[in-house]
């Protein structure tokens, strides 16, 4: 497959960009793979892994005469980077990131580029609890979705263009409005992850039940909550700052079922209780027919050997 870019910036080295500049090598990507990361250990880290082909020490060295950058830091800290970068970028250059909000990502750094560059925001759909420059692999975005979500006006050209970089990583793609992608990610990931940090934190608040006990006996389920809790806290912190109304929103509705489920509880009506699982259960065998995840035992995970 052909790249459709010759440069590209990584700002931001940790799973995401890591993983993307590993994807990009295994594709035969020949062209410059630049990186920068605010934290000096991590750059250390990245030039001595090799991470990428050159770890620059401002993001605006790593920009300069790239056709493709990638914001790859919390959404929070997006305004500032582009900010940064703005007077370097190359005219005709795409600028893209990877965060999993959108508006105020646009509210954040289309203010902040020049006329003569292309904004075309992304969102790959895949991660793991870990983060860090050693923690990317470049299999991460095989047969996962990374949804495209232009700015009104964006030449479909550059929008065609960032999409055929994320199909040339493994990833699906499809376009989508921002607001809809918003509330999306509120149910699929953000909610999912509140209830995931609110479960461990009840956990570790319910004193009558000991730390060894919950550790010992965590594969009931809660094992999984702790998976999902250990994600990077300054990434999750921005998302629900950055996400309010669509968070919120969905937040209500959850609080809405839930209350249902301590209704049919207390009253004891197994016939909803038994209905409600079943419906939940197939939305289960839904996701694993459209190969976002295997019907493998232990959720798909490999055992350590």
């Amino acid at each position: 497959m052909a790249a459709p870019y010759e440069r590209i910036a990584l700002i931001g080295l940790g799973l995401i960009a890591g993983s993307m500049s590993l994807a990009l090598r295994r594709a035969g990507y020949e062209g410059e793979i630049t990186g920068h990361a605010r934290s000096a250990e991590t750059r250390e880290i990245a030039r001595e892994i090799g991470l990428v082909d050159r770890v620059c020490d401002s993001a605006a060295e790593a920009a300069r005469d790239a056709d493709l950058v990638v914001l790859c830091v919390p959404v929070g800290a997006m305004g500032s980077v582009a900010r940064e970068i703005a007077a370097v970028l190359k005219p005709g250059a795409t600028v893209s990131d990877v965060g999993s909000v959108k508006a105020a990502v646009f509210e954040a750094v289309a203010p902040h580029l020049p006329e003569n560059v292309h904004f075309v925001p992304a969102h790959p759909m895949a991660g793991t609890e870990h983060s860090g420059p050693r923690s990317g692999f470049a299999e991460l975005f095989d047969n996962r979705w990374c949804l495209i979500v232009p700015t009104e006006g964006t030449e479909a050209q550059a929008v065609e263009r960032v999409a055929a970089f994320w199909r040339m990583l493994g990833a699906n793609t499809e376009v989508m409005e921002v607001e809809h992608h918003d509330l999306l990610c509120a149910i699929v990931s953000h909610i999912p992850h509140l209830i995931a940090y609110t479960m461990v934190g009840v956990a570790d608040d319910f004193r009558r039940v000991s730390e060894q006990e919950v550790i010992k006996f965590s594969a009931a389920g809660f094992r999984d909550f702790t998976r999902i809790a250990a994600s990077d806290p300054t990434m999750w912190r921005d998302v629900f700052l950055n996400n309010k109304e669509a968070t919120l929103e969905i937040l209500g509705r959850f609080t809405e079922e839930l209350f249902a489920l301590q209704r049919a509880i207390r009253t004891g009506d197994g016939e909803q209780l038994f209905d409600y699982f079943s419906h939940t259960r197939s939305i289960r065998r839904g996701i694993i027919e459209a190969g976002q995840d295997t019907d493998a035992p232990d959720f798909g995970r490999v055992k350590p050997k």
